[in-house]
């Protein structure tokens, strides 16, 4: 069974030692979280009703953009409440929850973002078979893969972490209850949680990584080869979007996870997490949107569409 014996809330120590700074991130965080919703939600919705966006990729993006409201949602109110008040707590239950939610949906975004990369590689290396290799079907299944990855993780991990005896240990210096900060709440030898996700963040961070890196070295070997600058900037074009997400994302999920207990992680973990928890899903969109004319030219026929033009 997992570890009840907090019977309390937990506290959400956050930005508390510097109020100032709470006073600046509150009206931040809240319009970056209401930006995240109308920018995703726009994209889910486009993608869903534009013909000219039944496509892979932006199957795929639909995938992205409500794994980032969901993520966002998970901990931004939260987050909120405690930057506006004195109170910063968080229920036992509401911990649990967040933990769950939170990992599960980070996990799927990481395996997600591979996804994406291969199909990027299929649409640049493979043009003539595109649709015969990114069939529904597999799409379908990679984006299942995707979502079952990480839920998996999640339980294995939350499990693992919330079964450590916490002693009374309440105080957690974060914004959110996640794993890193979790499991330096156990009164116990925390070094096989400290190997468990480790591993973890092998297979779910470095190893998707590692296929988009070389999903995007075979495509920079055939971007290389063409010699028509048209082509090379619809090539570029098509793949610089998600080459910007994938930095901003892992860029910063990557400094929390591969080293929990580094000095620099330690020190800049908050604001680290804040980035790739709250800057990063909001700015999703506005990169597909502003550097993707397909989106754009979908935008613009929903807003005549909308005007009844």
């Amino acid at each position: 069974m997992i570890n009840i014996s907090v019977n309390g809330d937990f506290i959400l120590a956050g930005f508390s030692d510097q109020p100032w700074l709470e006073k600046i991130l509150f009206p931040v965080v809240l319009i970056s979280y209401l930006l995240t919703l109308v920018g995703n939600t726009v994209i889910i919705l486009i993608s869903s009703i534009d013909p000219k966006l039944k496509t892979p990729m932006y199957f795929f993006l639909t995938h992205l953009s409500l794994v980032d409201i969901c993520f966002t949602t998970s901990i931004v109110p939260q987050l909120l409440w405690n930057l506006k008040g004195p109170a910063k707590t968080i229920t036992f239950l509401g911990c649990v929850i967040q933990l769950y939610v939170s990992l599960a949906l980070g996990s799927t975004e990481c395996v997600l973002l591979a996804v994406m990369a291969f199909d990027r590689y299929a649409a640049v290396c493979k043009p003539l078979s595109y649709t015969t290799v990114m069939n529904p079907q597999l799409c379908h299944a990679l984006a299942g893969v995707a979502w079952v990855s990480g839920l998996g993780n999640s339980v294995i991990q939350s499990t693992m972490t919330l079964w450590l005896p916490h002693c009374g240990h309440q105080w957690l210096h974060h914004f959110f209850c996640e794993v890193p900060s979790m499991i330096k709440l156990a009164c116990v030898d925390i070094h096989a949680n400290e190997v468990e996700l480790f591993i973890a963040s092998l297979v779910l961070l470095l190893l998707p990584l590692g296929l988009i890196l070389l999903s995007y070295g075979h495509i920079a070997k055939v971007v290389l080869r063409i010699k028509s600058s048209q082509a090379w900037h619809k090539a570029l074009g098509t793949c610089g979007s998600h080459l910007m997400v994938v930095t901003l994302f892992y860029g910063t999920s990557t400094a929390i996870y591969i080293q929990p207990n580094s000095a620099y992680a330690h020190t800049h973990g908050k604001f680290i997490s804040l980035f790739y928890t709250v800057v990063t899903p909001m700015l999703n969109p506005l990169i597909y949107t502003l550097r993707n004319k397909d989106v754009k030219g979908a935008l613009g026929r929903l807003f005549h569409r909308g005007l009844g033009t």
